[in-house]
């Protein structure tokens, strides 16, 4: 029996899965991803740490594939967008790589999108921002022009990996479009994206060719045979990145569909055409599907600050609390927090420089409970102003239930606050890894150009619809884009503070 692999690999976890011709997922296995806090600021990566995270996941997948009878004929890898993981011309990583995550230049992306990074917006459909791959090669040439000096590649998450896997550098078009390095009227590479944060336009030449996402990038070499367990000459497709990966899994890639993923990021993304010009948001990444493209509002904002408040909060019986038990917390606190309010910028916002994670509205009255369910409705208000920046960039949105992947799917509670927040009904994705789903039929579909994309069965019991605490969540809205605003100069001054320190 043959089987497709997907690698899923995002901020916090790998995960390699094992799909049938026809999309059933037969075997996942899931480990923790390495990632470095070097400072307030900084998140890296090491590159070959990472490498063997999933080597390991594919090992202990092919093994169970082979007991279960089953041989995998293809596999591509998806993987968060934009950050940095540089190689030398050996394909050797320079130094850690730069995690999505990372803040490290966001006064160098407030430079640029002043100047001549707006203009680029309608060229490449995306703002520059702090953890873009050019704006990263210009904090590199201006800290650590040496590890400039050495780099040979600049690659995405998922082409490191896929690098791995075949021995030659890989890129394909959503990965590059999502970074701001192509044209998208002509899927080529655009040497001005380099020149509007100050760097050389030839310097674009450290990108490696693009490929559509379900071409065959090359094949599985000997030595990551031996290190995964998969067999020599495996087609290993090109792949994506990991938002464009989870509506394709979840078969939400038609037009005006709306896919909301409350992972590490906060994902907000509507499919249009990529024939109009682009709408004024974030981010665009073609899909593969020719003359479409994700019109998408990210940020680092999302089941971040779940993990923010888990590592900060600890019980009184010693051990930290989880994210799933604080999400059991928020339970029991009543809709609205008692008047608690929570920005979800522990790890800050492409759109607003120096934002912070910031609690308003703290009083006695306020417990773990409260303080929990604060972060939860703070989440799914941001993923609201961006989901409104999207309808008002023009993009046309379904009036379907939208789909909603991560955290937000799988906690009963959250979903119905996302549902009520959002003011639009929602459909829980359970039971699939969204985004190893898409990167298989990828590979699948590099061995049938012609195969039909795989369908979920809609289960109508998952669509959760706005209930009684929407006109609540209506009036909180309110009150937390004023206090957006509001905030915006003091967090200016802490960032120009911090600066000057």
């Amino acid at each position: 029996m043959i089987c497709h692999i997907g690698v899923d690999v995002g901020l916090t976890a790998a995960k390699a899965a094992a799909f049938d011709d026809d999309g059933r997922e037969l075997w996942t296995v899931r480990a923790s991803n390495p990632r470095i806090a070097v400072s307030a600021d900084r998140q890296e990566v090491d590159m070959d740490d990472l490498w063997r995270v999933v080597a390991g996941v594919l090992r202990d997948l092919t093994a169970h594939l082979a007991t279960s009878g089953h041989t995998p004929v293809s596999l591509a890898v998806t993987g968060h967008g934009n950050g940095l993981y540089p190689v030398d011309e050996d394909l050797r990583p320079v130094r850690p790589a730069i995690a999505s995550t990372d803040s490290r230049a966001q006064d160098l992306a407030a430079e640029a999108l002043a100047g001549p990074g707006e203009a680029l917006r309608d060229v490449t459909g995306s703002m520059p921002w702090a953890a873009q791959p050019a704006v990263l090669l210009r904090w590199l040439h201006d800290h650590e022009p040496e590890s400039l000096a050495r780099i040979r590649w600049a690659l995405s998450c998922k082409d490191w990996l896929t690098t791995r896997l075949i021995g030659e550098p890989s890129a394909d078009y959503s990965d590059a479009s999502a970074m701001g390095l192509l044209r998208l009227s002509t899927r080529a590479y655009a040497p001005e994206a380099l020149e509007a944060v100050g760097l050389p336009g030839d310097l674009i030449r450290l990108f490696p060719p693009v490929r559509a996402s379900d071409a065959v990038a090359g094949t599985v070499t000997p030595e990551a045979a031996a290190s995964t367990g998969l067999p020599v000459g495996l087609p290993v497709a090109a792949g994506c990145m990991d938002c464009v990966a989870s509506p394709l899994g979840a078969g939400a890639s038609g037009p005006g569909d709306v896919t909301v993923i409350v992972g590490t990021w906060a994902i907000n993304a509507v499919v249009v055409p990529s024939t109009a010009v682009p709408p004024r948001v974030t981010l665009n990444a073609l899909l593969p599907e020719p003359g479409t493209m994700l019109a998408m509002e990210v940020a680092p904002t999302s089941s971040a600050s779940l993990e923010w408040l888990s590592a900060a909060v600890t019980r009184p019986s010693g051990p930290t609390a989880e994210p799933r038990e604080l999400l059991e917390a928020a339970a029991d606190a009543p809709a609205g927090s008692e008047g608690l309010y929570f920005l979800p910028f522990v790890h800050g916002a492409p759109a607003i420089q120096g934002a912070s994670g910031t609690l308003v509205g703290a009083s006695a009255r306020h417990g773990h409970a409260h303080v929990a369910r604060a972060v939860a409705e703070g989440v799914a208000q941001y993923h609201r102003v961006q989901v409104e920046a999207l309808r008002e960039s023009g993009a046309a949105m379904s009036g379907e239930p939208w789909t909603l992947a991560g955290g937000g799917a799988r906690n009963p509670v959250w979903a119905q606050i996302f549902a009520d927040v959002l003011g639009h009904p929602v459909r829980r994705q359970l039971g699939t890894e969204l985004g190893a789903r898409g990167a298989a039929f990828l590979a699948r579909a590099a061995l049938d150009p012609a195969a039909e994309p795989w369908r979920l069965e809609q289960d109508p019991s998952l669509v959760v619809h706005p209930g009684a605490n929407q006109a609540l969540y209506a009036r909180q809205a309110l009150v937390f884009d004023a206090l957006l605003d509001s905030l915006r100069p003091a967090w200016t001054a802490l960032h120009q503070e911090a600066r000057s320190a």
